[in-house]
C-alpha cells in the first residue's frame, strides 16, 4: 500500500469514502496521530502476512537476498515471480505466497517475521498508506503528498494504547530511507504511466528493465563484462563506486533506464560521440533507402 501507484483509487476513496473499503476515508499528514501496535499478545498476530499482493521494489530484493545469503538469481527463482504491473505493463517481481500454506508469506512463522528488519517497504508502511498527487500546474512539477490508515476488518492493533504520529511511525519503520532508496525507481514507474497503457515497450526493453530493476549481480556483468564501456561514457569515480557499493550500481541502474528506455539526459552517462555519430549514419542510410523505395513504388516500378 504505500506504492504510489495507487494514487488514483485512494483518491477516489478518499473523496468518496467508498462503503466497505479498508482505506479509512481521512487524509492524514504528518502529525496525525493514531493507535497501533502489532506483537504476539495481538490476537490477530500474523494474520495480515498472508495473500498479500506484495511488489518488490528493488532496494527490497537487495536488502532481502544480502540478508538470506543468496544470488540474485537464487532470490527470485525461489520467493518471486515476474509479472506485468497495471497500467505501466513494466516487469516487476512479486513476492510468491506459500498456496499451499493458507497463501502464507513466505518468511513468516508464529512468532512474527523471520526478516523483520529486512521486510519489503509494503509491510514497513502497514497500517499507513501513501499516496501522491501531482500539481496540475505545468510550471510548478510538484507533488502533494499525504496518508491514509489501512484498517483491514481483522486487525485488533488499532485496539492497542501506543500512539504514533504519522511521522514517529515513518521513523521508527524506516520508510524515510526506503523512499529515498525508492524514488527514482518510482519516478520511472511514472514515466512509462503517463506514456498511457496503449505505449507498449518493446519486448528487449521490457527484459532490460526487469534485470537491472531485480538482479544487481547480472546488471553488474552487463556493466563491466560486456561492450557497456565501450558505448557510454561514464566517469572513472562512478566506475569505481558502482563495482564496490551495490546500492550505488543500483541508483546508477536507474539512471541508466531512465537514458536507455526514456531518452532522459543523465551527468552519470552518456553514449560515446563516435557511436552515436555512426548511429545517426545508420538512421539516415535507413531512411533514404526508403525514400528511394516509395519513389519507386509512386513510379510503379519495383
Amino acid at each position: 500500500m504505500g506504492l504510489k501507484h495507487v494514487e488514483k483509487k485512494v483518491d477516489n476513496i478518499l473523496k468518496k469514502g467508498q462503503e466497505g473499503s479498508v482505506v479509512a476515508p481521512v487524509r492524514m499528514e504528518r502529525d496525525s496521530k493514531f493507535c497501533f501496535a502489532c506483537h504476539p499478545g495481538v490476537p490477530c498476530f500474523t494474520d495480515c502476512c498472508r495473500n498479500m499482493n506484495i511488489i518488490l521494489t528493488p532496494y527490497d530484493i537487495v536488502r532481502l537476498k544480502n540478508r538470506l545469503g543468496l544470488t540474485s538469481d537464487a532470490f527470485l527463482h525461489l520467493y518471486a515471480t515476474p509479472e506485468l504491473l497495471g497500467i505501466t505493463m513494466l516487469p516487476v517481481a512479486r513476492l510468491n505466497m506459500m498456496e499451499d500454506k493458507g497463501g502464507k508469506c513466505p518468511f513468516v512463522t508464529p512468532d512474527g517475521c523471520q526478516v523483520y528488519s529486512d521486510r519489503p517497504v509494503c509491510c514497513r508502511y502497514y497500517p499507513i498508506g501513501l499516496a501522491s498527487l501531482r500539481q496540475q500546474e505545468k510550471t510548478s512539477g510538484e507533488e502533494e503528498e499525504f496518508f491514509f490508515l489501512v484498517k483491514e476488518p481483522h486487525c485488533k492493533g488499532f485496539e492497542e494504547s501506543t500512539e504514533w504520529t504519522v511521522e514517529s511511525w515513518r521513523g521508527d519503520q524506516e520508510a524515510d530511507l526506503y523512499d529515498r532508496m525508492n524514488r527514482e525507481w518510482m519516478e520511472l514507474l511514472l514515466r512509462k504511466k503517463s506514456f498511457g497503457e496503449e505505449t507498449e515497450l518493446p519486448e528487449k526493453a521490457r527484459k532490460l528493465f526487469y534485470m537491472v530493476s531485480t538482479n544487481m549481480e547480472r546488471f553488474k556483468s552487463y556493466v563491466f563484462e560486456s561492450r557497456f564501456l565501450e558505448t557510454y561514457v561514464v566517469p572513472r569515480e562512478i566506475q569505481k563506486k558502482i563495482l564496490e557499493d551495490e546500492v550505488a550500481l543500483m541508483q546508477f541502474g536507474f539512471e541508466y533506464l531512465k537514458h536507455a528506455i526514456f531518452g532522459a539526459e543523465s551527468d552519470q552517462i552518456e553514449i560515446r560521440k563516435d557511436i552515436l555519430d555512426e548511429t545517426v549514419k545508420k538512421i539516415r542510410k535507413r531512411r533514404r533507402k526508403h525514400k528511394k523505395k516509395l519513389q519507386r513504388l509512386r513510379m510503379g516500378k519495383k
